[in-house]
């Protein structure tokens, strides 16, 4: 027997979660890792003719005094972000000046301070030290920015995904809701036949049967997946309701593969299609007809078969749909919704007469997970 699927393990919390889940916690990562960096690269230059703690020295206090001088611009840049795009980019470009001439003067006057016999501020020292701090500070702004940027559109993406994930529960369940109002339409009508023949015992055994069958069916979410084992119990109650109007003429046989028996499917895909056969196939025979429900494993796909001992396409030219339009177009929907392209639906006339609606979709032991929005701070 070949083995079953096994479904995918979930990845631990380390390897799922993002890093900018947290952007407070992410922003120090990079702002500790950013200078890390930049120390060790600019120690490594400034010891390559000869290792001095005169050379390191400056180094270490000119790293200290970027890193404090980009926590305060982080701070200043938050507030821009919130203001009108002219005014903050204005008022961004003029910080960043402000704190170049900054960071130039503090790391003039520290190098002078271990350097030079006489300290104090050399205007020749704060212009050779404001390109490169001025490109320091730069990258620093662009990368801010830029990982804003990205936030900003993660979050936008996210926020679309959830008003995607929201309309297709929306859609699905207006599908699955069509069922119920039709199957109800048809049932009723044969309880009103039956008690106006004065066949009061069986007009209250469907009545009976109806209300398991309803409870049974509202229990699940409209937009829920059931196993293929639950779905079979709800079509043998639907059968037995429909049974009370067509006795013998109405022959159900189940042949269900115990290896998908816990696969899963969305709740009542198979009634409209057992619906259609009774329609199709019982209704116009006065020997009645076999419906027949398969479901057998193939690979990693579950393949389920109806079909029934009727007419076919030969003597009934079309079956578009039950007789209110939501059968098989309402079928093909759920499944686009389901799956994607993920999926098969198939309809065919059967050789020795009879008709046959062929699904295909993915074994799944475990509903499908919506993808959770990410909360960005």
């Amino acid at each position: 027997m070949p083995a079953l699927p096994r479904p995918a393990l979930k990845k631990p919390d380390l390897f799922t979660r993002p890093f900018f889940e947290q952007k407070s916690r992410a922003f120090w990562r990079l702002q500790a890792a950013g200078w890390t960096g930049y120390l060790i690269l600019r120690s490594v230059s400034s010891i390559s003719n000869g290792p001095s703690l005169d050379v390191i020295i400056p180094v270490v206090i000119e790293s200290i005094v970027g890193y404090c001088i980009t926590l305060l611009l982080s701070t200043l840049y938050g507030v821009y972000r919130g203001l009108p795009r002219i005014s903050g980019i204005l008022l961004t470009m003029i910080t960043l000046a402000i704190a170049t001439l900054l960071y130039s003067v503090l790391d003039a006057f520290s190098f002078s301070f271990i350097k030079l016999a006489n300290p104090g501020l050399n205007l020749n020292l704060v212009l050779g030290t404001v390109f490169l701090n001025f490109t320091v500070l730069a990258g620093w702004s662009a990368l801010y920015f830029g990982i804003n940027f990205y936030l900003i559109v993660e979050e936008q993406i996210d926020q679309l995904q959830a008003l995607g994930n929201q309309a297709s529960s929306a859609q699905l369940a207006m599908l699955r809701y069509q069922l119920n109002p039709h199957f109800l339409f048809n049932t009723l009508n044969s309880i009103s036949t039956l008690v106006l023949l004065k066949q009061t015992e069986r007009a209250n055994a469907m009545l009976m049967r109806l209300s398991s069958f309803l409870r049974y069916t509202l229990a699940n979410e409209p937009t829920a997946n059931v196993t293929i084992q639950q779905e079979v119990e709800t079509l043998k109650l639907y059968l037995e309701i429909e049974k009370m109007r067509f006795e013998d003429r109405l022959r159900p046989r189940f042949e269900i593969d115990m290896r998908v028996e816990k696969a899963r499917l969305p709740s009542l895909l198979l009634q409209p299609l057992v619906e259609n056969a009774i329609k199709y196939a019982v209704t116009p025979k006065e020997e009645g007809a076999e419906i027949a429900v398969i479901a057998r494993l193939s690979g990693d796909r579950v393949q389920i078969a109806v079909s029934d001992t009727g007419p076919g396409l030969n003597e009934t030219k079309a079956r578009p749909s039950l007789s209110t339009g939501v059968g098989l177009a309402n079928i093909r929907e759920r499944l686009a919704q389901a799956y994607g392209p993920d999926h098969s639906f198939e309809t065919r006339s059967l050789p020795g007469g009879g008709y046959e609606v062929e699904i295909e979709i993915p074994f799944q032991l475990d509903e499908p997970a919506r993808e959770p929005t990410r909360e960005v701070a």
